[in-house]
């Protein structure tokens, strides 16, 4: 009895110890790790059950204070100096923070066009628009902004998941000891590796677009086009082409009768053998008759 009552008096002071010590973040997870370690399952399938409502990440919980927020924009000037103007655009990214992570020149259509994309931290998202319309004339602008705040959390939710699965699979192929099984788990390994690269993607990408806002910019200059004087055509020469075209027409004839001879062939035999049966049988002449006298 005194031994039930002394683990019964130690379960209670360790409770109330819990409640009133909250852990951090970070010995959440400690803690959380060091207990799936310890009571690992004993199959693949158990695996993935044991980790279907995993403690969210300790990021998520800085982040629940603020907005997660995606800032783009489709911006089209036109400049009277694009050789000046597209070195001011190089100084007023370089003054923001930002870069150029792409661009594109072109001549076409009477236009001389630079289409680039830059990318700018959020805070200097605005300022770096303002310096943009000093380039030349805004005939377009379009911004969009994304609050990707849940899809972020459930991204990163998602991902330690992913994790806290393959630390369990990772320890349980190790007691493994029958092949069937080794094999088993491995495959199931190689599923949750794929998925958590997968996420790994998308969680990176979610962030490059939130630490960094895009402009797409497009930049032109008209050019003007010379329009070629119509040519003086003499005589001689609409002569010459006239000739030209006759014997053009001419070999076109010959190329089409000789394409047809099997026709022109029969209709020549067909009328010589018809004009040599009326000749054998010329056609018999009525009798003439006397007039009386």
């Amino acid at each position: 009895m005194k031994i039930i009552a002394a683990i019964f008096l130690g379960l209670t002071l360790l409770v109330q110890t819990g409640c009133s010590h909250q852990p951090a973040a970070g010995e959440v997870a400690a803690t959380t790790d060091s207990a799936t370690s310890k009571a690992a399952p004993a199959g693949p399938e158990a695996v993935a059950s044991s980790s279907a409502a995993p403690l969210p990440p300790p990021a998520l919980v800085a982040a629940a204070t603020s907005r997660l927020l995606i800032y783009q924009a489709d911006v089209r000037l036109k400049t009277a100096a694009m050789p000046r103007a597209t070195a001011s655009l190089d100084s007023l990214v370089r003054r923001s923070g930002g870069y150029l992570s792409a661009a594109n020149e072109t001549h076409i259509d009477g236009e001389w066009r630079e289409e680039s994309t830059i990318r700018v931290p959020p805070g200097q998202f605005q300022a770096l628009l303002s310096g943009l319309a000093d380039l030349g004339t805004v005939e377009e602008k379009k911004l969009t902004t994304t609050d990707v705040t849940a899809e972020h959390a459930d991204v990163a939710a998602r991902l330690q998941a992913k994790r806290a699965v393959e630390r369990q699979y990772t320890a349980l192929l190790t007691r493994a000891q029958k092949i069937k099984d080794i094999l088993a788990i491995e495959e199931k390994l190689g599923e949750v590796r794929e998925e958590i690269e997968a996420t790994e993607s998308r969680f990176n990408i979610l962030n490059d677009e939130v630490a960094y806002s895009t402009i797409t910019l497009t930049l032109y200059q008209p050019v003007p086009q010379t329009v070629p004087d119509a040519p003086i055509i003499s005589l001689g020469s609409r002569t010459v082409e006239a000739f030209y075209g006759g014997w053009q027409l001419f070999i076109s004839l010959l190329l089409g009768t000789l394409t047809l001879w099997p026709l022109v062939l029969v209709a020549g035999i067909s009328g010589w053998w018809l004009w040599r049966r009326r000749k054998d049988n010329p056609k018999p002449q009525p009798p003439k008759t006397q007039a009386p006298g």
